[in-house]
């Protein structure tokens, strides 16, 4: 088909992939448009060509069995067509979730921009609760090296990315700054350094929508760094470490929460990633691969109709939908029928090749 080859074509100058991979992710992509879930027998009946479901289904279960990903390439490509200005705000978190006996837990680092994380770097976890510190930082190691010139506003973290070994890390010269979430029993040094509080005691006096800042560094996890802290609406305790900049730590961090839109796109609001029923972690790795790429198409696919079309605001301000449902549902409509929206699809691959 035209439009397959077409894709084919816009997708050549980032992967350097064999033709026929190249292909096989063109139709990918356009099937998974289509029906919003990684379940390979759903893909596999809307493949536009002219196989059969059942070998069209072979050919899927091939690709994730035996092609070789290089990750680092599929980082570089994101980063080409999302086109994020820098400074980035760097976003790490961890999704989970089981299927049948089998745990699946993610440790995903994301570039923040327009209200979401962009996908680059993610770690299959071995175990089922909290990534430890080598993981952590073989993940930001590898970042740095596939980005070496990249600069940096900060990396931030919710409260699991916590501890000595890692704040340790984040220390040493040129390390990336962090805007890193406390947990309410971690101890706060005095001024001094002579006496420890937990943060939960040296902030109870903070009311809902105040912020406060400690004088001057303060130990903790045996490292001196600035602390902020506000009361968030519905009475939690927000406390923040950081070496750099505290006077913009609690604006920094909210931008977090973009990994958080991130992995509802990849999972029930978006891809269906639970649905894949893989069991071996190198292959949903891969899968997590071309979702990846397909999120970034969607997104600027979003970005382009925003500005064509503003989606309209809610009575509390907000969009009626997101930036990724957008341009999903648009690059949905378009693939259904390409016969019908030929602008379309000249509109979505321009998106595609632009970068």
């Amino acid at each position: 088909m035209n439009e397959i080859n077409r894709i084919q074509a816009a997708l050549r100058p980032y992967l350097p992939w064999h033709g026929a991979r190249l292909k096989f992710l063109a139709l990918f992509l356009v099937a998974l448009f289509r029906v919003e879930t990684v379940n390979l027998d759903k893909l596999a009946s809307v493949f536009a060509n002219q196989a059969q479901s059942a070998s069209n289904h072979k050919r899927l279960t091939r690709f994730f069995r035996k092609f070789v990903i290089d990750f680092d390439e599929i980082a570089q490509a994101i980063v080409s067509w999302s086109q994020i200005p820098e400074p980035w705000t760097l976003s790490l978190d961890r999704t989970n979730w089981s299927f049948g006996t089998v745990n699946f837990n993610i440790l995903m680092l994301g570039i923040v921009h327009e209200g979401t994380a962009f996908p680059v770097m993610w770690t299959m976890l071995d175990q089922r609760g909290n990534s430890n510190s080598n993981e952590r930082m073989d993940l930001l190691e590898r970042f740095q090296r596939v980005f070496p010139n990249a600069q940096i506003h900060c990396l931030t973290g919710d409260r699991e990315f916590v501890g000595r070994e890692w704040c340790s890390f984040l220390l040493m010269p040129d390390a990336i700054p962090f805007r890193l979430r406390l947990r309410h029993s971690d101890r706060i040094s005095s001024r001094s350094g002579k006496q420890r509080q937990r943060g939960e005691r040296v902030f109870a006096n903070l009311k809902v929508g105040e912020q406060r800042r400690l004088s001057g560094k303060r130990w903790v996890w045996g490292r001196r760094v600035y602390i902020v802290a506000t009361r968030l609406e519905d009475g939690e305790l927000l406390i923040l470490a950081t070496a750099h900049q505290p006077q913009t730590a609690l604006a920094d961090y909210r931008l977090r929460w973009g990994i958080e839109t991130l992995f509802a796109a990849l999972k029930t609001r978006g891809f269906n990633l639970e649905s894949s029923h893989f069991c071996h972690a190198e292959r949903l790795s891969k899968l997590i691969a071309l979702l990846a790429l397909a999120f970034c198409w969607a997104m600027l696919t979003g970005l382009w109709q925003q500005q064509q079309h503003p989606i309209p605001l809610k009575a509390h301000g907000r969009r009626a939908k997101s930036l990724f449902r957008y341009g999903c549902d648009f690059l949905r409509r378009t693939f259904s029928d390409f016969s019908l929206r030929r602008s379309e699809f000249n509109h979505a691959l321009q998106l595609l090749s632009l970068y």
